[in-house]
């Protein structure tokens, strides 16, 4: 492998006119070493649909919280009850963050870089970075809507680990993020057109028991990733304290006959 990637590199400089020297002959090597590890892990390229239907997104039964977990989402259900309005920022254009950003119904895809898979969610034009190089998750991590992933292979699953989700991030309804929840994904190509994604969620004190969602993808080898700009033609708007509302108003309003 050394010898034919000099052998490229030098064909290459020769053909650009750039000095080849040995140092960067000596990175050249470097980076398609790098790249024989990406080479190994799963072929999972082209577009993935997560669907529209409820077997899409399935869980298998309602959380089993905590006597701290079931106050908050009483509270939430009463909000409910009185006519609050109780939409997450997602109306506003906000990003759903973790799980939801996994679980919405639109395409996402992966692309691997040397000790990273990337995961392109066409919903808000969001990225999320894995980072398999053996690196620790944060200790102290800043507040992110996807919040810090790492992971690694376990032969054709990629096991995810996920913590610092924004705590304005609604994980469950009426339950939202807090600097002790985990995410565990569990990535597998179950069959040459279908992925699962399962999603482990803990909290002590919020789940009584981990938590686990499942999130099917079928590939869809003809579609293309769109750009999603969600402020664009947003009819959404909010109101005097800043939470979502739904006023469409007339459409036609201020258009000549």
């Amino acid at each position: 492998m050394r010898s034919k990637s000099l052998k490229w590199f030098w064909l290459a400089a020769a053909l650009s006119g750039v000095a080849a020297t040995p140092a960067l002959a000596q990175e050249a090597v470097g980076r398609a070493a790098n790249y024989e590890g990406v080479t190994s892990w799963p072929d999972w390229s082209g577009i993935w649909s997560p669907g529209v239907s409820a077997a899409s997104r399935t869980t298998a039964t309602p959380p089993k919280l905590t006597p701290e977990g079931q106050k908050m989402v009483d509270a939430f259900n009463a909000g409910k009850e009185r006519g609050e309005n109780l939409q997450t920022q997602a109306a506003n254009c906000v990003p759903n963050g973790m799980p939801g950003i996994m679980r919405l119904p639109y395409p996402i895809e992966f692309t691997y870089s040397p000790g990273r898979v990337n995961i392109l969610i066409e919903t808000y034009s969001q990225v999320r970075r894995v980072y398999v190089d053996g690196r620790p998750l944060p200790e102290d991590p800043d507040p992110a809507f996807n919040g810090h992933s790492v992971g690694h292979w376990e032969g054709d699953t990629l096991v995810v680990e996920t913590i610092g989700v924004n705590p304005a991030v609604s994980v469950v309804p009426g339950i939202h993020a807090t600097e002790n929840t985990r995410f565990v994904e569990r990535i597998t190509r179950t069959a040459p057109d279908h992925l699962v994604d399962e999603i482990t969620i803990t909290d002590p004190a919020i789940f009584a028991e981990p938590y686990v969602m499942v999130q099917n993808y079928k590939l869809e080898p003809n579609w293309e990733m769109r750009e999603y700009v969600c402020q664009e033609n947003n009819r959404d708007g909010a109101d005097a304290e800043g939470r979502p509302v739904m006023d469409l108003g007339d459409p036609f309003e201020g258009l000549e006959d």
